[in-house]
């Protein structure tokens, strides 16, 4: 289950979760792009990388497919990765930073850490650059998308 916290003031969005697995296993949920696929959307809208690559300057490109086989692209600019331990992106709409219109992008730093019982705590921040930014990307269910997305990790963890 994952904890979720809104910050207006800051215009972030803070995600943690525990995981009964250990830290390098959760890093893989990120670092396979077969394993990304099954947990980025939420149900109902799977995710499809086409482009992946977690290193500084390196980027990931995927788009979910909605019930009604609409794709909606997205992209990641990886600006730093020190594996199993961090990852910084720049995360947009569309099909790279050029093409997502007036949609917001965010800067996003996920953290995989243990936890004293062997398991791993992962946090997501996505930070935005405006009051406006945010509010746009919470009015199209950001909070309730991230938390359904990520609650398909464990169920990939036990596999």
């Amino acid at each position: 289950m994952a904890d979720i916290h809104v910050d207006t003031d800051e215009t972030s969005l803070t995600l943690t979760a525990l995981f009964a697995a250990p830290p390098e296993r959760v890093w893989q949920v990120w670092a396979d792009p077969r394993q990304l696929e099954r947990w980025w959307g939420p149900p109902g809208y799977p995710a499809t990388v086409v482009e992946h690559e977690l290193t500084p300057g390196g980027a990931v490109t995927y788009f979910m497919t909605g019930p009604d086989g609409e794709r909606y692209p997205g992209w990641w600019r990886v600006t730093e990765a020190d594996t199993p331990r961090l990852l910084r992106l720049v995360d947009g709409f569309g099909e790279g930073p050029d093409d997502g219109g007036d949609l917001p992008t965010s800067s996003t730093t996920v953290t995989v850490e243990a936890t004293e019982d062997g398991g791993t705590r992962m946090t997501l921040v996505g930070a935005y650059d405006s009051p406006e930014e945010f509010a746009k990307v919470m009015a199209m269910g950001m909070e309730e998308g991230i938390t359904l997305a990520v609650s398909q990790i464990d169920t990939l963890l036990a596999e």
